[in-house]
């Protein structure tokens, strides 16, 4: 049996904790929220701390999950690590490329599994995109999006986030990810601009972004991510993969409220374009939120119990942080950021 301490009760650390609650090969030791308390009905047995030190002392896991905001993951996450736990740490790894590595190193150095957050590896329909990309060959030509009209509590989140994120490094993680994972490139450069649409964010933060990342196969991506009440609906979900010889597109585009969770991950189906002929592939039964943050758990557990490489996970999370954030620097300066030196 597995001890599991779980850091942050939002969304995310919601529907981990709720994931090994359900795990037999799991025994959750204790809980983290900055109030000290736990609302959850399924939760409520469980010990409530609000410093995260305190609990990493008194229930000595066998791993931690970090799903706080941004600017803790590193820290936490290397100090889980001191303590002798193995460390599931939601995405972004970390707010700097030095950060995310100084993590990946203190897993290194302690022989413990760090596993990221990157759901859509855990998503059969996003699999399967990138399957079948790789298999039209490159260069490719991504187009990638994820706008959020948000209202109320999820505008006050997304705020709350943008204190120390912004929407094209929390949210374009997952999308360089795949991108990364089809192209199987160097990243060389980065050309990022944005935009603040409101005044009720930070003045050095924007809530709307976008960027174009150069790999070295010659490969182009584009990714597009916004926050906020004045975002529109109409094309808040644009996922194309574009090569010499066709495109996977996913089909189930503009799905309705772009709040709903679940809609960022389903794929409904996908279009695979070639110049003899088009093939739908239908996607039934895709899992919803909570099914993948069980599978997120599960690997997670497996990779403790089966001792997984995840060498590879690690580089591949430092690499598409680093593209991110290299895309808020372009924002943020003016100017395009060469990747060279970050890629090798």
């Amino acid at each position: 049996m597995t001890k599991v301490l779980i850091a942050g009760l939002g969304n995310m650390g919601l529907s981990h904790a709720l994931a090994h609650h359900h795990h037999p090969d799991a025994q959750i030791v204790g809980l983290v929220n900055r109030s000290g308390r736990v609302d959850h009905p399924d939760l409520a047995g469980y010990p409530a701390y609000s410093d995260f030190h305190a609990a990493l002392a008194e229930t000595t896991p066998d791993m931690v999950v970090v799903a706080t905001y941004s600017d803790s993951h590193a820290d936490f996450a290397c100090a889980a690590m001191e303590a002798g736990a193995h460390v599931f740490v939601e995405k972004p790894l970390a707010t700097t490329v030095a950060d995310a590595k100084r993590v990946v190193a203190k897993a290194i150095e302690t022989n413990r599994k760090l596993v990221i957050g990157y759901i859509l590896r855990h998503h059969p329909s996003w699999m399967r995109l990138i399957s079948e990309a790789r298999d039209l060959g490159g260069p490719y030509v991504f187009r990638l999006n994820l706008n959020q009209q948000s209202s109320g509590a999820e505008w006050e989140t997304h705020k709350a986030l943008m204190q120390t994120t912004s929407p094209i490094v929390d949210c374009g993680v997952h999308y360089v990810d795949v991108m990364c994972q089809i192209t199987d490139s160097d990243p060389v450069r980065v050309h990022g601009m944005g935009l603040r649409l409101s005044d009720e964010i930070a003045p050095d933060m924007y809530n709307y972004g976008q960027f174009q990342v150069v790999f070295e196969d010659g490969s182009v991506g584009w990714y597009e991510a916004g926050w906020g009440p004045m975002m529109s609906e109409t094309a808040f979900f644009v996922k194309d993969i574009v090569s010499p010889n066709g495109s996977v597109s996913i089909t189930d585009g503009n799905k309705g409220a772009s709040a709903d969770i679940d809609g960022h991950t389903k794929v409904g189906g996908l279009l695979i374009h070639r110049p003899e002929g088009d093939q739908t592939i239908d996607m039934p039964d895709e899992p919803g939120h909570q099914e993948l943050c069980d599978a997120e758990q599960a690997y997670m557990l497996r990779a403790i119990a089966e001792d997984i490489d995840l060498t590879r996970h690690m580089n591949d999370a430092v690499q598409s942080l680093a593209i991110c954030l290299a895309a808020d620097e372009s924002i943020r300066t003016g100017h395009p950021i060469s990747l060279k030196e970050a890629s090798q």
